[in-house]
């Protein structure tokens, strides 16, 4: 007891820490022979425990407190255990000694019992990296995360990026293959990091499309015998010279890969063979593909290789055999579940929700889509050998469906029948078509949807409107929720001209089927007809959403910006549509059209020339172009196009007209009268024609100017005699209706008569007699009332060859001596 520190009077802290019980009485412990033994048997064998804290009785120990929990650990006798070594005495541990005090201190120490006061400890220390272990750990990780970069980067469809990480990845394995030998462990090198660096690079290679390079790394690959399984990148190779169309060198891989690859790999390959079969199909070698396909129906039969056999019968002609190979397909087990199990069958809210969260997960569309290409295949064969087994394709047809009710895909017979109905119409056999879809008219009520729909629209297309009302109503009563039904009633609606309606029906449609393009096409129509064009605006966008590259929907929003007057966007949109179909005619008018609305000329110009290359018969175009030459003075190149539209129309005085004036331009004068000349002959009761020629001769001083202006006044009598019978006769009618104004019609009408008398007389006295030299200014008012078909004619540049008819109005006046030149 010695050693013991018994605090001060002051130090009323630690009262009662000198009360113990005697159980722990230190001088006790010699007396005390379980104790002495335990020393001697257990404790003694220890090694001594080292203080880890300077100055205090205990060592790795959790630090006792009176206010900390510790373990009991008790002796044999019941004995706490002694404490640690400290400064080579050992002693018993105590509850005397106040905690965090020790007899190495004095008094006035701070308490620590946990040593804090030294400060934080100190930080680990770092791993050195400059050891060539830690070098070569460090560059396999970075050879692995360009592996992993390249394999990203492909996945997101960036290839170029991918190939050049799998690069990277090669250089750096390489440089840690030279540091493994350089530091002496070149028999640890890591097989597995170099066979993944290399196929990696290979696949990266194979899908830029660099075959050579691919085949040169995977040849490294294969022929490194260190590399287990490495037989197996033949097919990879073969895949390769499948794309190369090399096809020999790829049957030779595949069966170099087919040798290397166990029986106990049944699925590989049944693979493999089937590549074979498809390579053999390729090089047109039927016999051979059979033979791959007829193996893998009879170990593991499937769809895909059901129908590459029937169509290499149906390439050798076999009938019995394409029979044969079609109850295969038929046969062929899908392993997919029944629809019956995502039915709720009970009010088990948990299996409900089960129920709910599978019926679209990844596994059911799987599901889906795999049944979906078995009808697809089974169609496609069905429509292929119809009438190739049978001597119609009726009766060939009628046996497929007869095989199909037989087998599990019972519910595709009915379209299979629907089907056969769309091949009449394709063979423009309409009767057969017909009476194929009425059958149906008492099956279920899907079936019998879908073909009084197809029904409505063939009776539309005949435009007997009433009956694709009827089966239009027969398919909607079938069907409700049929989105085709409810567009035929509504194009049956539309034809009638109720566009409100018609509206509604393609509303409803499109709420059946947000993605109904033709019901969102009809609605823009629709709107487009009652006049709201903002409305039928957005029903194009949004189609033009869904479909980028049709023609139909750009054409559309250009006329809806047309009608919005907004040229600027119209034109985008035309010019978005030529980048689809460049050698559309109307399309290029159009835009010309636009760019001439617009006054850009030269632009115009090239649009309408475009498009009379493309389709030399559009009089707009033609009449278009003839103008533009005229206009710009070259009326010589405007011959050639209104020739052209005199053979379009040749019945049409105005071109035979337009290709005179043009010769009349250019000053070529005796062409001109030639070509009057003959419109005169062909049409001699025309009142342009003769005044020219009256004009034409007169300026040339022909003598047949006389006969000329007998014959224009006597047209022009003619015509004035008919025009004024065919007025007499629209007043006297007028008249008739009138009642209590008979008088005052009376009047008017002689007073009309008189007027036009005046003017008839007028006309004839300012034309010559037989007998009296022509003057050409007596022809001032025949040639007034001439309108040329292209518009008053364009000035040309004054010549001495032209005469001034114009009237000087400063004739009569004297110049300034300001105004005359110096």
């Amino acid at each position: 007891m010695e050693n013991i520190h018994l605090a001060a009077e002051e130090e009323d802290l630690y009262t009662g820490y000198n009360d113990y019980n005697p159980t722990y009485d230190s001088e006790q412990l010699v007396n005390d022979a379980g104790f002495q033994q335990a020393v001697k048997t257990s404790h003694g064998r220890r090694p001594p425990m080292t203080s880890k804290f300077p100055g205090t009785a205990i060592g790795g120990r959790a630090i006792g407190t009176s206010f900390g929990s510790r373990m009991p650990m008790a002796s044999s006798m019941g004995r706490p255990m002694t404490g640690a070594v400290q400064d080579g005495a050992a002693r018993p541990m105590t509850a005397v000694r106040a905690a965090g005090y020790t007899s190495s201190l004095t008094r006035g120490s701070t308490f620590d019992p946990l040593g804090q006061s030294k400060g934080p400890a100190p930080p680990l220390e770092a791993k050195s990296e400059d050891t060539p272990e830690e070098k070569i750990k460090i560059l396999e990780k970075k050879v692995n995360d360009l592996i992993e970069e390249s394999c990203l980067a492909h996945g997101r469809g960036d290839l170029q990026l991918a190939l050049e990480k799998a690069k990277e990845a090669g250089r750096k394995e390489r440089a840690l293959v030279r540091q493994r030998e350089q530091s002496g462990n070149a028999d640890h090198i890591n097989l597995d990091l170099t066979y993944s660096v290399l196929f990696n690079l290979a696949n990266q290679y194979g899908n830029n499309d660099m075959y050579p390079e691919a085949l040169n790394t995977y040849n490294v690959i294969v022929k490194n015998k260190m590399f287990s399984n490495a037989g197996r990148l033949k097919v990879n190779m073969a895949n390769i010279y499948f794309k190369q169309k090399n096809y020999p060198k790829s049957i030779k891989f595949y069966r170099m890969a087919l040798d290397q690859i166990s029986n106990a790999h049944k699925e590989m390959r049944i693979k493999i063979m089937q590549n074979i079969g498809v390579v053999f199909i390729r090089m047109g070698q039927y016999s051979d593909a059979i033979t791959s396909f007829e193996h893998i129906m009879s170990e593991s039969p499937n769809i895909k290789t059901g129908f590459n056999l029937i169509l290499c019968y149906y390439a050798i002609g076999d009938r019995d055999r394409m029979k044969k190979a079609f109850q295969k397909l038929i046969c062929v087990p899908l392993g997919i579940d029944e629809e019956d199990k995502y039915i709720p069958v009970n009010e088990d809210t948990h299996a409900n929700l089960v129920i709910e969260a599978i019926k679209n997960d990844n596994l059911h569309q799987m599901e889906r889509e795999r049944k979906a290409l078995a009808e697809k295949f089974i169609m496609t064969s069905a429509k292929l050998i119809a009438p190739a087994i049978e001597t119609s394709f009726a009766a060939g047809f009628d046996w497929c469906v007869d095989m199909v009710k037989s087998s599990q895909y019972i519910e595709l017979a009915n379209d299979l029948e629907i089907n056969k109905a769309i091949t009449f119409l394709r063979q423009r056999d309409f009767n057969q078509a017909v009476e194929t879809l009425k059958t149906f008219e008492k099956k279920d009520s899907r079936v019998k949807s879908a073909a009084a729909t197809n029904l409505s629209f063939l009776f539309f297309l005949e435009k007997d409107y009433d009956q694709a009302d009827r089966y239009a109503d027969l398919a909607m009563t079938a069907d409700r929720y049929n989105p085709a039904a409810l567009i035929n009633k509504g194009n049956t609606v539309f034809v009638k001209h109720d566009y409100e309606k018609a509206a509604e029906f393609y509303k409803e449609a499109l709420r059946n089927d947000s993605s109904c393009t033709e019901a969102l096409y009809n609605l823009g129509l629709t709107y487009k007809k009652l006049n709201r064009l903002e409305e039928a605006l957005d029903c194009f966008l949004k189609l033009h959403a869904i479909l980028r590259n049709s023609a139909q929907v750009m054409y559309q929003l250009a006329n809806l910006y047309e009608m919005l007057e907004d040229p600027h966007q119209s034109i985008e949109w035309l010019m978005q549509l030529i980048s689809v179909t460049p050698t559309d005619p109307l399309v290029l008018a159009k835009l010309g059209e636009l760019y001439d609305s617009e006054g850009d000329k030269s632009q115009a110009f090239q649009y309408y020339y475009e498009s009379f290359r493309y389709f030399p018969s559009n009089i707009n175009v033609i009449e278009w172009l003839g103008a533009y030459y005229i206009e710009t003075q070259f009326c010589e190149k405007a011959i050639q196009y209104f020739e052209r539209a005199t053979l379009i129309q040749p019945t049409q005085v105005k071109w035979q007209l337009m290709v005179a004036s043009c010769y009349r331009r250019s000053g070529n004068y005796q062409k001109a009268l030639e070509t009057y000349k003959d419109i005169h002959r062909k049409f001699p009761e025309n009142v342009e024609c003769l005044r020219f020629l009256v004009r034409l001769c007169t300026d040339m001083g022909l003598k047949e100017v006389q006969d000329y202006a007998t014959k224009l006044k006597k047209v022009e009598k003619m015509k004035e005699i008919r025009e004024q019978r065919g007025k007499s006769a629209r007043e006297n009618s007028a008249r008739g209706r009138r009642e209590g104004s008979s008088g005052s019609d009376s009047g008017h009408s002689s007073h009309g008569t008189s007027a036009r008398g005046e003017r008839m007389s007028a006309k004839l006295r300012s034309l010559p007699s037989s007998n009296e030299p022509y003057e050409a200014s007596s022809q001032r008012d025949i040639d007034a009332s001439y309108m040329d078909p292209l518009g008053p004619q364009m000035e040309r540049p004054k010549t001495a060859a032209k005469k001034h008819t114009e009237d000087d109005d400063f004739a009569d006046e004297e110049l300034g001596d300001d105004l005359l030149p110096e």
